[in-house]
C-alpha cells in the first residue's frame, strides 16, 4: 500500500473487512489451531512429542501448591508486566506516577501505556548472563524482572519522549531514533554483561515508532503510544470493552512491527508459524501481543474502562509455562536430543511445543481451579498464569537446574522469547 492510501485509512497496514488474515489475528484462532495440533499429538501422529494426560493431575497440584504458598488468601493479581515492575518489593510505578504530577486518570493511563508497551516489546529472554543493577534500590535483577526495571528507568529518563519538558511519554519520533548503542547503555549491556538480541530489540522499537506514526487512527498525531487509551474508550460499550477487541486492535495496529514473519496477501501475521497439522499450515500464537493485552488491564481499569471476556485470551506459550509442562512430564519429547539441541524459533519441535503449551494451560487451569475450589469467574486465566503456571515454571526450573534456566535451549533474536 502506498503512503497516500495509508494516510487515507489512518492505519499503517489496514486489514480490509473480509481479508483472510482477519481470522488468524485472534485468540480464537490460536486456541482452535493449537487444539488441532494437540489432537494430532494425542493420536500419535507426532514425531516430536507425546502428551501424557496421566501426569496432568500432579502438575495441577504442583501449580496449586505454588499459588497457596505465594497467595494464601487466593487474591492473585493478573499476570502482566506490572508484576515485574514491582521486583524486589519496590512499587516503581507509584513513584513514577507521583513524578508525573498528572491528576487526570485518563492521562495517567496514557503514561502507563507509554511505559508498558515498549517494556513488553523488550521482554524477550535476556539470556543467562545478563543482569541489571538497580542502584537506587541497591538491588540486582535478572531475566524478565531485570528487563522490566531497566525499561522503566529507560522510560523515566525521557529517552522515549520527543516532547521537551514531558519525559514520561513514548512517541513515534523518539522511538524511531533509538539506537542499539543507546539501548545498550540504558540496559547496562557490555562484553561482561551480554544481553541477548540487543540489535533486535532496538530495531523493534524503531519499527514501532515508524508503525505508530503511520497509524493515526489509533495513536493520534503526533503519534503517541498512550493515545491508544482514547481509541479504546471511543470503542467501548457503556464503559466496557472486550479483551478480544483489544487484542485484535493491537494485532492489526502493531502487526507490521514484527520483522521478517509470515504474511498473507500483504498482511503480516506476527507470531505465526508453519505446522503440518493445519490444512494451510498456519499456526498463530501472538504471545507478546497477548502479554501486552494482559498488561493493559490494570491501567484501563484504573481509568474506568472495564475489560470483559478475559478467558477468550489464551495462555502464553513461552519457556516458563511450556517449561513447566516439560519439567513435570506432561509433554514428553520422543528424542533425547530435544534437550540438548539449540532450537530456532521456527523449528518444528518448538512450534509444536508451543501449541501443546497453549492447550495444556487451558487443561491445567481447569484442574487447578478444581483443586482450589474456585470457578472461572473467580479465577480467570490471567490469575492462573500469574499465581500460577508461570511462577511454578520458574520454581521447578530452579529446583532442577543451576540458575533456574529453562529445560530447553532456544536461539532468540530478542523478538519472541
Amino acid at each position: 500500500m502506498n503512503a497516500a492510501a495509508r494516510a487515507n485509512s489512518g492505519w499503517y497496514a489496514p486489514v480490509p473487512i473480509g481479508h483472510p488474515a482477519t481470522a488468524l489475528l485472534s485468540a480464537k484462532a490460536v486456541r482452535k489451531r493449537c487444539a488441532a495440533v494437540m489432537a494430532a499429538v494425542e493420536s500419535g501422529r507426532s514425531s516430536f512429542f507425546e502428551w501424557r494426560a496421566e501426569a496432568l493431575p500432579g502438575a495441577a497440584l504442583y501449580v496449586a501448591d505454588t499459588i497457596r504458598h505465594d497467595y494464601p488468601n487466593l487474591e492473585v493479581p493478573y499476570h502482566s508486566r506490572w508484576r515485574h515492575f514491582e521486583a524486589g518489593g519496590v512499587d516503581r510505578w507509584q513513584a513514577l506516577r507521583a513524578m508525573s504530577h498528572a491528576a487526570d486518570e485518563r492521562e495517567i493511563a496514557r503514561i502507563a501505556i507509554d511505559l508498558v508497551v515498549p517494556s513488553v516489546l523488550l521482554d524477550a529472554g535476556a539470556g543467562p548472563d545478563w543482569h541489571f543493577r538497580d542502584e537506587a534500590n541497591a538491588q540486582v535483577h535478572v531475566r524478565s524482572e531485570g528487563l522490566a526495571v531497566a525499561s522503566i528507568e529507560l522510560f523515566a529518563a525521557g529517552l522515549l519522549s520527543d516532547a521537551p519538558g514531558r519525559p514520561l511519554r513514548s512517541d513515534a519520533a523518539a522511538l524511531s531514533r533509538l539506537t542499539a548503542d543507546r539501548l545498550a547503555t540504558a540496559f547496562q549491556e557490555s562484553e561482561d554483561n551480554p544481553l541477548v538480541g540487543l540489535e533486535g530489540r532496538a530495531g523493534l522499537l524503531r519499527r514501532l515508532g515508524e508503525v505508530i506514526s503511520g497509524t493515526p487512527a489509533v495513536f493520534g498525531e503526533p503519534a503517541r503510544l498512550g493515545n491508544l487509551v482514547d481509541y479504546l474508550f471511543a470503542h467501548a460499550d457503556r464503559g466496557e470493552i472486550d479483551a478480544e477487541f483489544i487484542l485484535a486492535t493491537l494485532l492489526k495496529a502493531l502487526g507490521p512491527v514484527w520483522p521478517g514473519r509470515i504474511s498473507l496477501q500483504g498482511i503480516s501475521l506476527g507470531d505465526c508459524w508453519h505446522h503440518p497439522a493445519l490444512e494451510d499450515e498456519l499456526l498463530p500464537f501472538h504471545k507478546l501481543t497477548q502479554w501486552l493485552t494482559y498488561s493493559l488491564l490494570e491501567p484501563l481499569d484504573a481509568a474506568g474502562l472495564k475489560v470483559r471476556g478475559l478467558d477468550a485470551l489464551t495462555g502464553l506459550p513461552e519457556y516458563r509455562n511450556g517449561g513447566l509442562l516439560l519439567d513435570l512430564g506432561v509433554i514428553r519429547p520422543r528424542s533425547a536430543e530435544f534437550w540438548t539441541t539449540p532450537w530456532r524459533v521456527d523449528s518444528p519441535p518448538i512450534v509444536e511445543w508451543r501449541a501443546l503449551t497453549v492447550i495444556g494451560l487451558d487443561r491445567i487451569a481447569n484442574a487447578v481451579r478444581a483443586e482450589l475450589g474456585v470457578d472461572e469467574a473467580q479465577f480467570p486465566l490471567p490469575k492462573v498464569l500469574q499465581g500460577g503456571t508461570w511462577s511454578a515454571g520458574r520454581r521447578i526450573a530452579a529446583q532442577r537446574r543451576a540458575g533456574g534456566v529453562p529445560p530447553l535451549t532456544i536461539i532468540s533474536d530478542g523478538t519472541v522469547f
